[in-house]
């Protein structure tokens, strides 16, 4: 939603140039997905080493194009920002052909699918319709533009049959912005100012982020009443009755307050409670009080319980539901703390399992890989134990992302998919969707379509040959995200991984810069001698001899598992 501004950054030193790495493999490109033909048997799911794919639904894939106009969204807006076609459908197609099994994705975080505001604004960089989904007009609807609620209870039961968690991108801290089509909520509700100056505590949460974004009254604990402007609304459409026999039943279960947050938290809990979504993705974290996302957690994780009682035979796992938050500036170097400057406030000890890494981008761009791997892995083991960060290397309101001008593409995949934490793959990373698009102003930049046609090219078709031996490695092996980090040579780089945690062991071993051709890897006994390994990079087979293995291929990367 906001355009996140950061200096740029310089480029580590000595990395061998893309167009080296791209020629390399597309005279390999029948190889692509040759690494996956011999899996090992697959272990359970870890939130923890999860591989991430975050997509804009409205421009991702556009599947049925008779909700392309809806809503009277008619007026011509700047580049790229109006409604473009993508629907819950296209999701749902892409699960099914498989895309996201070959990326080795195993969650998919989506925006916001809410009803928007029906109206358009200009901020300052054009008029602009709630595309991205964080201007929402009635939290219990979803917004025709993208589908309706059979299509997104379709997307979550393909997903889960197909092994993919979805994350659901949620706001609480506030409505969709004022218009002709979308009048301001009740004072009772919501306030239009101050604006946050971010000075403290106070002056970040109590506020409205921007002009005509009002602010949701998080922090009040009174009972209020429904804006009529809802009730109206159901009303016309034929569901007033049940919907106010749903949120009766809540909160007389419940025995909450009818506050605001509450009945927005009811709102976003019942997407839980009757399709099975896994976990949020939560907006603004600190522009909310720690309270309101205690109850929140307490409330969907409730809900998650129950879905998993009354659909037993669709219950993936035993995984609680998981909660990531999008806290603007928080950095692994904070830990389990974020500085508002009068105080700081633990975030982790509020129901959120993971934390959006900011930090990520800087740290690729001036560590090399072992002080970026060894880092993570030493603070995830110390300050965050339990707890995890998500990386990322572009995303929908980084305007400064790693690699903005997608030359270190090959890079870029490496240092993220390789990092310890959970992994965010941006729709289009992997296939180097451009980041700047010529006329387009602000965050919309960002925010392009999926570039589909691109995948035809050849040296497009390597580097998501890259990606996808990296993430489907990933995702087989949850020591990669999740387990200890040890560097067993410095030249050839080679290190491994461990897992040992609630009885699912794991570890593997991995080389990068290496030689081209035949290479001797060491193993440091991390597998016994005489054991058969595979290289899930080149797909090569090998055998441990002292404490070694010999891998001939054209390769600087080698992916290493014991043959099951």
């Amino acid at each position: 939603m906001r355009i996140i501004l950061f200096f740029l950054f310089s480029l580590i030193i000595g990395c061998k140039s893309d167009s080296e790495k791209q020629k390399s493999d597309s005279t390999q490109s029948n190889d692509i997905n040759s690494s996956n033909k011999q899996l090992s048997k697959e272990l359970p799911f870890v939130w923890e080493g999860a591989n991430v794919y975050f997509l804009l639904t409205d421009r991702f894939n556009n599947v049925d194009p008779s909700n392309d106009k809806v809503l009277g969204r008619t007026k011509k807006t700047s580049k790229l920002r109006g409604f473009e076609g993508g629907d819950i459908k296209g999701i749902t197609q892409k699960i099914e052909d498989g895309y996201f099994k070959k990326l080795g994705v195993n969650a998919i975080w989506i925006t916001p699918v809410v009803e928007q505001i029906h109206g358009s604004i200009n901020e300052g960089t054009g008029n602009t319709y709630g595309f991205h989904g964080y201007w929402a007009k009635d939290w219990t609807n979803i917004d025709p533009n993208y589908g309706t609620h059979n299509d997104l209870k379709l997307l979550v039961d393909v997903a889960h049959n197909n092994g993919i968690r979805i994350l659901m991108d949620v706001v609480m801290n506030h409505t969709g912005p004022v218009t002709k089509e979308d009048p301001v909520w009740p004072d009772s509700w919501v306030r239009t100012s101050p604006h946050c100056t971010y000075k403290d505590y106070e002056t970040t949460i109590n506020c409205t982020l921007v002009k005509n974004l009002p602010d949701i009254k998080t922090e009040s604990n009174e009972n209020v009443k429904l804006p009529q402007l809802l009730i109206d609304k159901w009303k016309a459409e034929g569901r007033l009755e049940k919907e106010l026999a749903e949120i009766d039943a809540f909160f007389n279960n419940t025995k909450l307050k009818r506050s605001p947050k509450n009945y927005i938290i009811k709102w976003l809990t019942d997407y839980v409670r009757e399709l099975g979504i896994d976990g949020y993705r939560v907006d603004t974290v600190k522009h909310v009080e720690e309270e309101a996302w205690s109850i929140l957690t307490e409330q969907a994780k409730l809900a998650f319980r129950e879905w998993k009682s009354n659909n037993p035979e669709k219950v993936l796992d035993d995984n609680e539901f998981y909660v990531l938050g999008e806290l603007y500036g928080y950095s692994i170097d904070g830990k389990r703390h974020y500085d508002f400057g009068d105080r700081k406030v633990d975030y982790f000890a509020r129901g959120f399992d993971n934390m959006i890494n900011f930090q990520f981008k800087y740290d690729a761009a001036k560590l090399s890989y072992e002080e970026l791997f060894s880092k993570y892995s030493k603070t995830l083991y110390t300050s965050l134990i339990g707890k995890s960060i998500m990386n990322y290397i572009s995303s929908h309101d980084d305007g400064e992302p790693f690699d903005k001008n997608r030359s270190n593409t090959y890079e870029s995949a490496t240092k993220l998919l390789l990092t310890p934490g959970v992994s965010q793959i941006y729709y289009g990373d992997e296939v180097a969707r451009p980041l700047m698009i010529e006329e387009a102003e602000g965050d919309a930049t960002l925010r392009s379509n999926m570039n589909w046609e691109a995948i035809k090219e050849e040296n497009i078709k390597a580097l998501l040959s890259h990606w996808q031996k990296l993430g489907v490695f990933r995702k087989n092996h949850p020591s990669i995200g999740a387990g200890k980090h040890k560097i067993i040579s410095k030249k050839p780089y080679v290190f491994s991984r461990k897992y040992n945690i609630n009885g699912v062991s794991d570890k593997v071993v991995i080389g990068l810069d290496l030689a081209k051709g035949e290479k001797t890897i060491k193993i440091d006994s991390i597998f016994p001698e005489g054991a058969m390994l595979i290289d899930q990079y080149s797909g090569k087979k090998v055998k441990v001899i002292n404490n070694s293995v010999k891998i001939d291929s054209n390769y600087e990367i080698a992916l290493l598992e014991q043959k099951k």
